[in-house]
Parts: structure tokens; sequence; C-alpha cells
């Protein structure tokens, strides 16, 4: 069909009777039947452009531009992700100072309790002890001078026989020796 309308469009040859539009191309060297070839060649040359060379050129672009964008915001939210981490990772250490600290001070206070509660210990078995000691002592005491009174007394008596041996009787004796040792013991 191209072919036939360009055969047209040479063939036939320009009328003086013609119109004003068709002066106006033969003035300008326009050939019409070559226009509309050409127009239609173009016409289709930029469909057959469009349609399998701009539209997939255009939609790649606009692919690319879509995964640029989604790039961009990834990237702002990893930025807001990591300098929220920064914040909570700070927080933690805070948060792990704090409590270190405090199972530091509990520690302290809890190795001075054990010290005081032992130095309390200790000083109530060395007060025992020292009571003890002192009812040992005590009782020593009480009993040294029971054996010595008994001593004394004994001697008292022998003494006592020796020098009065001679003049006493021997129940007024044994009285005065029992007198003794009685006054020597309750003393």
């Amino acid at each position: 069909m191209l072919p036939q309308l360009l055969l047209l469009a040479t063939s036939a040859e320009p009328d003086e009777n013609a119109s004003g539009v068709t002066k106006l191309f033969s003035d300008f060297g326009i050939d019409p039947p070559l226009l509309l070839a050409q127009i239609l060649s173009f016409s289709v040359v930029a469909f057959l452009l469009w349609k399998f060379a701009f539209k997939p050129v255009l939609a790649t672009l606009e692919d690319r531009q879509r995964q640029i964008e989604s790039g961009l915001k990834y990237a702002e939210e990893m930025k807001a992700k990591l300098a929220q981490a920064q914040q909570d990772s700070v927080a933690i250490i805070k948060q792990a100072q704090r409590e270190g600290t405090t199972l530091v001070e509990e520690a302290r206070k809890t190795a001075k309790e054990f010290l005081d509660r032992q130095q309390q210990e200790a000083t109530a078995r060395a007060n025992d002890l020292l009571a003890k000691a002192q009812q040992a002592v005590g009782l020593e005491h009480k009993k040294m001078l029971e054996e010595t009174r008994g001593e004394i007394a004994r001697l008292v008596v022998t003494t006592t026989q020796r020098v009065l041996a001679k003049e006493l009787s021997e129940a007024e004796r044994a009285r005065y020796n029992e007198a003794a040792t009685r006054e020597i013991t309750t003393k």
C-alpha cells in the first residue's frame, strides 16, 4: 500500500487550477503525497521506537529510580535504627554500671555485717572464756582457801596440842580443837 501511494504521489502533476493550498505547496517545493508518505513512515518509526525502545527504557529508569529511592529509604531507616541501637547500648551500659555499683555496695555492706558479726562472736567467746577463767580462778581460790584453812586449823590444833598437852585434859583438848576448827572454817 505504501509503494502505491508513492507512485500516485509522483505521477500526479500539479494542476494550474488547483486550490491555494496546492499552489502554496508547489511554491515551497513540497510534494503532498511524498509528505504524506514521510509523515506515515515517521509515525510508524516513532510508534515502534516508543513501543520497543523508549517505553522499556523509561520503565527501566522508573524501576531504577524506585530502587534508588527504596535504597535511600532503607539507608535512612538503618541510620535511625543504628542511632537507636547506640542509645539503647548506652542505656544498657549505664544500667549495668548502676547494677554493678549496687552489687558492690551490697557486697561491702554484707562483708561489713559479716565482719561485725564475727567480731561480736569473737568478743562473746572471749567474754565467755574470761568468765569461765574467772570462775575457775574463783573455784581454785575457794579450794585453796579451804585447803589453807584446813591446813592452818590442823597446824593450830597441832601447835595447841603441843603447847597445852601437858596442862589440858583429853576432853578439854578435843573440845578446844573442835572450836578452833569451826572458827577457822567459818571465816
